[in-house]
């Protein structure tokens, strides 16, 4: 069970970087939303990390 908890953060944390890379290749990125991207992915890394 743990492995498939594991599992699920590290797909919401490549979900996060596929956002996170969506938003810096815009032509104005809103730099609130990466800020915001970076800490969740930042939670989520800590998190596995933790498993």
């Amino acid at each position: 069970m743990a492995s498939s908890h594991v599992n699920a953060l590290q797909s919401k944390h490549a979900g996060l970087e596929a956002k996170l890379r969506e938003e810096m290749a815009r032509p104005v990125p809103d730099t609130a939303t990466i800020q915001q991207l970076k800490k969740h992915k930042l939670r989520l890394k800590e998190e596995i990390r933790r498993c």
